[in-house]
């Protein structure tokens, strides 16, 4: 890229703003941020951004470099392609997802008996096994409409509301408690007494802690910081932000609801941009926040920890299109960049971190890389989209479980991401059915 872009991001993209890792509390207030260095940023091509994650996936599977290029290009190319199963299998899906050892590939969970011969689909380079799993005890339609119906009497029947999904992987309504009313009430009562209000196959899964929204540190308005002042205490905090939207006419960053309503980027040289802002959603299946600018600004986020490499984004990724599977990665200002599996995507958390209870709209994403003061940074694969990060799940060590987020299909009407026009991908080549 230009060495304009390269050497001032600040002049060049206005909303990535580069201040030290370091910082304020969301919660609770920090001693002030001396000023950090001057840094620069190289805006990353979309190859460069593909070897990037890329190189996390390797870490993570243990495989080759190339081998992994080819997998986070199948990641994306396939999506047509399972979004047409969904379709075609309607109710009869349980779950659709990826799986990673021993090999890539696409699993479908259906109910009921008759087979369906396995498929290939050649994606990313590469081909893609589609395979066929029957027998699921319950559909995804059946146990989202018991989540819907019953979620209520659910908490209401252990001490401590728990969070709640649909797994795909097993056709059940999967429930998150509490360890100590696991201990209270016994996991196969527990068991018993949520099948008999749900309807439908449930498993427990044991949590050390709940769900917490990540407010204590910072806010990446496209992978940057920004602070401002609680006027109940008087005190400064800071947050993460996510990305740059746009209503046509203004351009503005978004980030979590529970942060401060009035905020400023700051520049690597401390200058500041203020910023204005225009409202905030935090009920039910949203936690944004927008923020508008006076200058116009361009569609980049960070997407490293130290803040030397920005992207562009050229699309966002549906909630309903995004698998259990999928390879996700996140830049937060307490936690830096990390990547990570999608565990659900029908996921309701716990307690009441939605104004009340959540609807089964968040999607969870594997620890162990989430701390407090992630709270609204950007959730993203290469230059797509996927949301902003509202909160966690920990263990008594306090160690990250899983963080969950915000699809960008909830930001506020008639806001849309800001993005970077690029041609679209080459469709996938379905393959014949192949046999068992």
């Amino acid at each position: 890229m230009g060495k304009a872009i390269g050497k001032h991001i600040w002049a060049a993209i206005a909303a990535v703003l580069a201040m030290s890792a370091g910082g304020a509390s969301a919660q609770s207030p920090g001693a002030a941020v001396a000023p950090p260095p001057l840094v620069t940023a190289h805006v990353q091509t979309g190859d460069e951004a593909l070897a990037q994650d890329a190189g996390e996936y390797a870490r993570l599977y243990a495989v080759p470099i190339d081998e992994a290029m080819r997998r986070l290009r199948a990641q994306e190319e396939t999506v047509a392609t399972t979004d047409r199963l969904q379709d075609l299998y309607g109710d009869r899906l349980a779950g659709l997802y990826i799986e990673h050892r021993p090999a890539y590939r696409i699993v479908v969970l259906l109910t009921g008996s008759d087979p369906v011969p396995d498929q290939t689909v050649f994606a990313g380079g590469m081909t893609v096994p589609i395979v066929f799993r029957t027998g699921a005890p319950a559909s995804r339609t059946r146990i989202l409409g018991a989540i819907t119906q019953h979620q209520a009497e659910i908490r209401a029947a252990v001490p401590h509301p728990p969070s709640m999904g649909v797994d795909p992987r097993t056709g059940q309504l999967v429930l998150m408690v509490d360890g100590a009313d696991i201990d209270r009430i016994g996991q196969d009562a527990l068991k018993a007494r949520i099948e008999a209000i749900a309807k439908v196959p449930v498993r427990i899964r044991v949590q050390d802690r709940p769900e917490v929204n990540l407010e204590d540190v910072n806010l990446v308005g496209g992978g940057g910081r920004v602070e401002g002042m609680n006027p109940a205490d008087g005190k400064r905090y800071a947050c993460t932000s996510g990305f740059v939207v746009t209503d046509g006419a203004r351009d503005g960053v978004v980030t979590a609801a529970h942060c401060p309503d009035t905020l400023a980027y700051y520049g690597p040289d401390r200058s500041q941009l203020p910023l204005q802002f225009l409202g905030q959603w935090g009920w039910g299946y949203q936690d944004v926040q927008l923020h508008v600018s006076e200058q116009a600004l361009q569609p980049l986020f960070y997407a490293d920890t130290r803040k030397t490499m920005a992207r562009t984004v050229t699309g966002a990724r549906n909630r309903t299109s995004t698998r259990v599977g999928d390879v996700v990665c996140h830049r937060g200002e307490r936690t830096g960049y990390s990547c990570a599996e999608v565990e659900l995507v029908d996921f309701a958390p716990s307690g009441d971190l939605c104004g009340g209870a959540c609807l089964a709209t968040w999607v969870a994403v594997a620890g162990p890389n989430c701390k407090g003061g992630d709270s609204g940074a950007p959730v993203f694969n290469g230059t797509t989209a996927f949301g902003l990060v509202k909160g966690a799940s920990y263990r008594g060590d306090g160690s990250c479980i899983f963080y969950f987020y915000m699809s960008t299909d909830y930001l506020p009407a008639g806001w849309s991401l800001l993005e970077s026009q690029v041609s679209s991908p080459v469709a996938p080549v379905l393959g014949e059915p192949v046999a068992r």
